[in-house]
């Protein structure tokens, strides 16, 4: 199942039935386990570890060195699960000694073409980032986060489960679980409300993150005063707890 154009380190460790297309180069130390398909044309950068089942479309670039000039050649790491879809010259850097050592890709995500995931970037699962999304360093995409196409995200940024980003969005402060952003700086907008839908939330659980949206965006409520509100809600509403815990972790603050 390996094109013989492909070239392959002697050290990396492929799954019986993987398919390695024509020109494919595997770098050394690679993990690559069953189900995956290498379409052509593929670079997988040293102590990258691909989880199962996983599609690669041509010119992709995994795994390569960060794009940080204190990065001195160290043994970091690039760790993919296992059911992604990446899609046509996709990058994605191993992690650096200054943070993770590791950036790490969940499962089950469709990344579309020219998205660039830089070093110690975590990724959660079920996520759809949309042509030309650019992820800095240090950025942490929560489950299930839809980013529109060429989304920009400051580094050091976090983005909440079930998010959503318009087409050409800007991001350089937090965005909380559940919002819909858009703009250049990212503003909110709304909650996810479709997507919720889509994923099958509860009409009472959709009124509940509403509540919650509308105390920290369409009140007067300073955000501590807002949070107070939302820690009553959060009693009887897991989801607006993930909201709460999100906002207090906040290092950068939230968008507003």
């Amino acid at each position: 199942m390996i094109h013989p154009t492909a070239l392959i380190d002697d050290s990396a460790e492929l799954a019986d039935d993987v398919i390695i297309g024509p020109y494919c180069v595997i770098g050394a130390d690679v993990k690559i386990a069953k189900g995956c398909e290498l379409k052509s044309h593929v670079v997988i950068g040293p102590y990258t570890e691909l989880g199962e089942h996983n599609v690669i479309y041509p010119f992709a670039c995994l795994g390569e060195a960060p794009q940080d000039k204190k990065f001195s050649d160290e043994k970091t790491y690039l760790k993919i699960g296992d059911n992604n879809t990446i899609r046509e010259y996709v990058t994605m850097n191993r992690g650096t000694v200054d943070d993770r050592k590791v950036t790490e890709v969940g499962d089950d995500n469709w990344i579309m073409a020219y998205v660039h995931i830089a070093h110690d970037c975590v990724v959660g699962d079920h996520t759809i980032m949309a042509n030309g999304t650019t992820l800095a360093g240090h950025v942490h995409v929560g489950d299930y986060v839809i980013l529109g196409g060429f989304t920009k995200v400051h580094q050091f940024c976090r983005i909440g489960a079930h998010a959503f980003t318009a087409m050409d969005t800007a991001m350089q402060k937090d965005v909380p679980p559940f919002v819909m952003a858009h703009g250049s700086p990212a503003k909110p907008r709304a909650i996810n409300f479709e997507g919720l839908k889509r994923r099958g939330f509860s009409k009472e659980r959709i009124r509940a993150i509403k509540k919650a949206y509308k105390s920290i965006y369409q009140s007067e409520l300073n955000l501590t005063d807002a949070l107070v509100l939302m820690e009553d809600l959060m009693v009887d509403y897991e989801d607006v707890g993930m909201m709460v815990d999100f906002i207090k972790a906040s290092k950068r603050s939230i968008i507003r």
